[in-house]
């Protein structure tokens, strides 16, 4: 039972399900590897979602769950049309949700399916934005054919249509979505003017001390914003940030992108491939010939994705990263084709929540998938234990690091 999206229901699948023109066949299994999932049929739901999420790309989620530590080997959940098939045409997917078991994800062997995790704090999915709600409803009725008796839907926009659609399908069914957890995260209003955004959120005082800086860091050799676009381009400024990552904090920590040869492989084939349909850019701020930071910036519709940033400690004292976001959000607010951007951030960001006011809600939901199931209220009852475990032992390393800095 633990190992549901594992074991349990992997070996029903055949070949027939991996076709590129066909939903799969009744009675086959209800998931499939994420690399078995038509990609051409993945596409074009990217292109027509209710929601935008850049992390849910195919050429970023493959690239993830090929490689990527700890989150390799992800299955899908996929929901089709009932549209006729033109002959020899492929049928329309509607839906794809990424999941691992409930085993793999929190150590809770419990039936329950998770949204796979995909390098990025969101993992809001692709819903066809005519069908939403029939999309919604046959992930969940999949979901219960793998045998799962709940999905978890972790890193939802909980405001968005995509929940909207699992949140109005439980309500047609006698049932309700059971919110975990929940945070408000940092965006940009990119249909603003930059400069008016700006002063409102940092006022005159601290805008003036920010030139300042930058003024010192142009000490250095004249400071210029670069933004990389072509899969050339982005290949090259890719390099550039994961050797600046590597030497700050995420290198002393082990945690930056270059130091695990999976992470690297997946940061490099995704960003390459997302760059060729112009979904990728890597943006860099220099100081003379030198980089003081850089960042990753995914596209989705109409929506923008900050991924990571990476800077220069030696230029700490000028604040790069910040002096970098400030250009991003100009970037950003002078592109007609955006008109939002995720900061996809952690809650009270110290750099990024007070640049980007905007504000908007994600969290953790349980969806049940059949009426008054016993098993439904032990799922919640083991996820707030384990929450509540997860947090005791963050600030249990929050307390020793904090000790280790004392004199």
């Amino acid at each position: 039972m633990a190992e549901i999206a594992d074991k349990t229901v992997v070996h029903r699948a055949s070949t027939d399900d991996a076709t590129p023109t066909h939903a799969p066949a009744k009675g086959s299994s209800a998931l499939l590897p994420l690399a078995d999932i038509p990609a051409g049929q993945w596409r074009a739901l990217a292109e027509h979602v209710v929601e935008p999420n850049a992390y849910y790309l195919p050429e970023w989620a493959l690239a993830v769950s090929a490689s990527a530590r700890g989150r390799m080997g992800a299955l899908a959940l996929s929901a089709f049309s009932d549209a006729p098939l033109a002959y020899d045409g492929p049928a329309r997917m509607i839906g794809l949700l990424p999941v691992v078991s409930l085993w793999r994800a929190y150590k809770i062997p419990l039936p329950a399916l998770v949204t796979a995790q995909p390098y990025g704090t969101l993992c809001t999915p692709p819903l066809d934005c005519d069908l939403a709600e029939a999309a919604a409803e046959r992930l969940m009725l999949e979901a219960g054919k793998a045998g799962a008796h709940a999905l978890v839907l972790r890193d939802m926009s909980l405001d968005g249509k995509a929940m909207r659609a699992f949140t109005e399908v439980l309500r047609l069914n006698g049932m309700r979505p059971r919110l975990m957890q929940s945070y408000l995260r940092a965006c940009l209003d990119a249909t603003r003017n930059a400069d008016e955004l700006l002063l409102e959120a940092l006022g005159a005082k601290k805008l003036k001390e920010l030139r300042r800086l930058r003024h010192r860091l142009a000490e250095n050799g004249t400071v210029r914003f670069e933004v990389a676009r072509t899969p050339a381009e982005v290949a090259a400024a890719l390099e550039t940030f994961l050797v600046l990552e590597a030497s700050g904090w995420k290198g002393k920590r082990g945690t930056a992108l270059a130091q695990h040869v999976g992470d690297a492989a997946f940061i490099r084939r995704a960003t390459a491939a997302l760059a060729e349909t112009g979904q990728c850019e890597i943006v860099t701020l220099r100081a003379g010939d030198g980089p003081v930071a850089a960042a990753i910036l995914l596209r989705h519709q109409d929506r923008a994705f900050y991924f990571k940033l990476g800077i220069d400690e030696r230029f700490a004292k000028y604040s790069p990263g910040v002096q970098l976001t400030l250009d991003l959000t100009r970037h950003l607010c002078s592109d007609p084709a955006i008109r939002s951007a995720d900061s996809t951030a952690a809650p009270d960001h110290p750099m990024i929540n007070p640049i980007w006011r905007g504000r908007f809600a994600i969290g953790d939901v349980l969806i049940p998938l059949r009426r008054y199931d016993p098993l439904v209220p032990m799922i919640h009852t083991a996820l707030a234990v384990h929450r509540l475990a997860e947090e005791a032992a963050r600030g249990a390393v929050r307390f020793i690091r904090s000790r280790g800095k004392s004199p």
